[in-house]
């Protein structure tokens, strides 16, 4: 039996407990009518998107990216007060509450722990570690340092998705057994590219970062650096994610399975990507062993196709012992009882009271000291299922898992691709494992 960790991994269920000076410091000003100050790290497209649902609650200090031209753009368009192309210049900052990341994804649990470390809440975009070990790394500084962190799958504070949980919890379809997700959309091939000198304003030592190093390629910066296993997670990892959030919320389980089986390659792409184009996946919790407890969660792939189930590119259905629902974040919601037939109500008889959007949950959070709705090790959860099927297409083979050693059985190979080689001269950025 082969152990994930070399030392025991922190699982708590308890109400975060943040450090009294942080606390101290951000409840006062809210209570002022002051706003918390953030810094953004990464300004990209996705750093736009989000950038909205700060904004009217939140003071932006910093922008940070290494491609200069786009922390400047990204400064001049949320007011902050500087630009950096290194993450340390936010993090010494006494000023700034939390950050907000949305690097690409090699970044995201490096960057967190650092900020949980120098005493900053985070919000990291998903998914929230390049691989287990990282997740496992981050759920760690962000209890030992006692700072909120919340992941970046919106759907948690999606009404319409909020409220199908919630009816499945009420019973709507009786016990849920197994679910369906998917993934279903058109990329774009990404070609054939040599190496090259990346552009002057781009500081690319720092983007590689943690990184094992690799030259600069064009089709492996900017977006298509998600397809490259140095750099990314591939799509299981990047728009997936969401999907294998909600399946495993409404299946109703937590922690990892006792086996992960998945199996897909590059079907339809010729290009440079390395992860594939497309997957099935699936995950199993035996509950404890008897007819009913069993929980099976099923995720496919198809990122070359647009032909979708229940013509959306992205869902998953829920089949339970007294029927099926089905949800999008798209906006639908339908559900049938055991006969095929559709139920009309589907007005749950509770209806959670959701904040104005997934941002202001997480500056609500660290405000009052309350858990956020994507609490950092709900994200790493789901997370897992993303890094054990990447390692199972990777490998060809299943996983047999052993959830409460946190170790993956007889396979030293699989074993060792859930962490990761960083730079063989070294990084500031890397964790100490």
């Amino acid at each position: 039996m082969s152990k994930l960790t070399r030392r025991k991994f922190i699982q708590s269920s308890a109400v975060i407990g943040l450090s009294a000076a942080s606390y101290t410091r951000v409840a006062r000003a809210a209570a002022d009518g002051g706003r918390p100050v953030i810094g953004f790290v990464g300004c990209g497209g996705r750093s736009r998107s989000l950038l909205t649902g700060f904004r009217d609650d939140a003071i932006v200090a910093w922008a940070c990216d290494p491609d200069i031209k786009r922390a400047q753009s990204f400064k001049d368009a949320s007011g902050a007060k500087q630009a950096t192309a290194d993450l340390r210049h936010v993090l010494d900052d006494k000023s700034v509450d939390a950050i907000v990341v949305a690097t690409p994804d090699h970044w995201h649990a490096p960057a967190a722990i650092m900020a949980c470390e120098a005493g900053k809440h985070v919000y990291v975009e998903k998914p929230c570690s390049h691989n287990f070990r990282e997740g496992q790394l981050l759920v760690e500084a962000a209890r030992r340092n006692k700072m909120i962190v919340q992941h970046g799958t919106q759907s948690r504070n999606h009404s319409l998705i909020v409220n199908a949980m919630q009816l499945l919890r009420e019973g709507i379809i009786g016990e849920v057994l197994i679910c369906k997700a998917w993934n279903v959309q058109r990329r774009r091939n990404i070609g054939h590219v040599k190496p090259s000198s990346p552009p002057d304003h781009v500081d690319y030592n720092t983007w590689v970062g943690p990184a094992e190093f690799m030259p600069y390629q064009s089709n492996r910066f900017h977006y298509d650096w998600h397809w490259w296993h140095n750099f990314g997670t591939g799509d299981i990892g990047n728009d997936g994610t969401h999907e294998i959030d909600i399946a495993r919320w409404g299946l109703g389980v937590n922690g990892l399975p006792t086996t992960a089986s998945a199996i897909g390659g590059k079907y339809y792409f010729d290009d440079d990507q390395q992860f594939p184009d497309t997957a099935t996946c699936v995950f199993q919790w035996p509950g404890d062993g008897n007819v009913g407890q069993q929980k099976q969660l099923m995720f496919e792939m198809r990122i070359w196709s647009k032909n979708y189930p229940h013509n959306c590119d992205s869902g998953i259905e829920f089949y339970g012992t007294k029927g099926m629902l089905f949800v999008s974040k798209r906006g639908k919601l339908n559900v049938w009882d055991d006969s095929n037939k559709p139920v009309a109500n589907l007005s749950p008889n509770e209806t959670p009271k959701l904040p104005k959007n997934h941002q202001v949950d997480f500056l609500e959070a660290i405000t009052t000291g309350r858990k956020p709705a994507a609490e950092i090790e709900i994200g790493h959860d789901s997370c897992s299922l993303v890094h054990l099927a990447n390692i199972c297409v990777r490998t060809g083979r299943s996983l047999k898992i052993d959830p409460k050693q946190q170790a993956i059985i007889g396979d030293s190979e699989a074993t060792r691709m859930l962490g990761r080689s960083y730079r063989a001269e070294g990084h500031w950025s890397v964790p100490n494992a």
